[in-house]
């Protein structure tokens, strides 16, 4: 495969975007969206993720769900965000695809 092909192939590649949950230290919820799950949660872990939770390290994955685009992970992460904590994993995974 040439250059070109694979560039072009990789610009075409659809980028799988989730919404996720972490429970940081002290017991609470973070939730956030992203299309390379591992690396943001190391990226959490390193004190290189959200200032959220730069000082509730380290985070544990809760629950996280794929979505079609951006778009769609931006208005589950809105509409998980206005759930209560207890209510907020049950309203994410019900919602997976």
């Amino acid at each position: 495969m040439k250059y070109s092909e694979l560039r072009q192939a990789l610009r075409n590649r659809k980028k799988q975007w989730c919404v996720y949950i972490v429970e940081c230290k002290g017991g609470s919820y973070y939730c956030g969206i992203t299309n390379n799950l591992d690396r943001r949660i190391s990226e959490h872990n390193s004190g290189k993720g959200a200032k959220y939770t730069k000082s509730r390290r380290p985070v544990k994955l809760l629950a996280s769900v794929e979505v079609e685009d951006r778009s769609a992970a931006l208005k589950l992460e809105a509409a998980v965000k206005k759930k209560r904590k207890q209510d907020k994993i049950s309203f994410l995974v019900s919602h997976s695809a």
